[in-house]
């Protein structure tokens, strides 16, 4: 912590230090200023330490500049390829569909990822998560099931829900996420076979270069397409309906996985920019302290040799 500068008295018998009176009494030039030197030496290599971490906070924000370029242009194409494969959902009105609407046992997949140092992204997805899920719990619904993608959204939510956590991944989309890391999810849950009447996906929107939002999809499943008022205008066998249904699953999940892999790169150079200009604001009122000390040093050797020399 650092200590306060206290302004010195013009007086020939005290000797005030940086930070604190000192008791000692000047003698005839003999003075005691360790505290004061400690002081200034443990302010310079305040100064140098937070210099450091300005630097580290610059480079990181200059890194995710550089990748934010590339996860925007695979955000693009992931998301046009999730609508594409969607879209007989949504022209069908899968959505009014009985079995879109019936209450029953739902899943949360949580999209979030293993790296930190990216500002609130992840427990924006821990909020809003608990929000859906308390809703249902006050409702009086079958307690959901919680799938995270990622150790940041797992070690917030498993204290936060410790009896909904059905499955947990980690290791995905070190770089941009593939459609083999989408494809692994999707397998996985498919095999686990958990009862699930619905599932929803909980990632966060790219909204703009400086905000996203969490928000919660639904996925439809194979029921919700053979039931939905206007599947009829499709002229397709009902065994293919399992087999598509599955497929605008893992579309969906890659989509959502890129996208959250671009807000979180995004979202990561806004805090090292916020960081990194903490740091300035903090070197220059450390150095102003370390000058106000110093001088205060100074001035507190001046007095004491006039005061020595007026006493000879």
């Amino acid at each position: 912590m650092i200590a306060r500068v206290v302004s010195r008295p013009f007086a020939a018998t005290a000797s005030t230090t940086f930070g604190a009176r000192s008791s000692a009494v000047s003698v005839a030039g003999f003075h005691s200023s360790g505290a004061a030197q400690a002081s200034l030496r443990e302010l310079e290599q305040r100064v140098k330490s937070v210099k450091n971490i300005e630097k580290i906070t610059k480079s990181m924000k200059m890194i995710a500049a550089t990748k934010l370029g590339r996860a925007q242009r695979a955000m693009d194409a992931a998301i046009a390829y999730g609508k594409a494969s969607n879209e007989i959902f949504v022209q069908s009105d899968a959505q009014d569909s009985p079995d879109a609407e019936k209450k029953g046992h739902e899943m949360f997949i949580v999209m979030s990822s293993d790296k930190g140092l990216c500002g609130g992204i992840h427990s924006a997805l821990s909020k809003k998560t608990r929000q859906v899920v308390g809703a249902i719990k006050k409702e009086g619904g079958e307690s959901p099931y919680v799938v995270t993608v990622g150790e940041k959204g797992k070690s917030q939510l498993s204290r936060a829900l410790p009896m909904e956590m059905a499955l947990s991944f980690n290791q995905i989309g070190k770089d941009i996420p593939t459609y083999e890391d989408a494809l692994a999810i999707t397998d996985t849950i498919l095999k686990s076979e958990l009862p699930v009447d619905k599932v929803n996906i909980i990632y966060n929107k790219y909204v703009s270069s400086i905000s996203f939002e969490s928000v919660v999809l639904p996925v439809y499943t194979e029921g919700a397409l053979l039931n939905a008022p206007k599947i009829s205008q499709y002229e397709m066998d009902e065994s293919n309906a399992k087999d598509l249904a599955e497929f605008s699953f893992t579309n969906t999940v890659f989509a959502t996985l890129v996208e959250g892999h671009a807000s979180e790169i995004n979202s990561k150079r806004n805090a090292m920019d916020n960081a990194s200009k903490n740091a300035g604001e903090m070197i220059t009122n450390l150095n102003l302290l370390y000058n106000r000390g110093r001088q205060a040093a100074i001035t507190n050797e001046l007095i004491d040799i006039i005061t020595g020399a007026s006493s000879m």
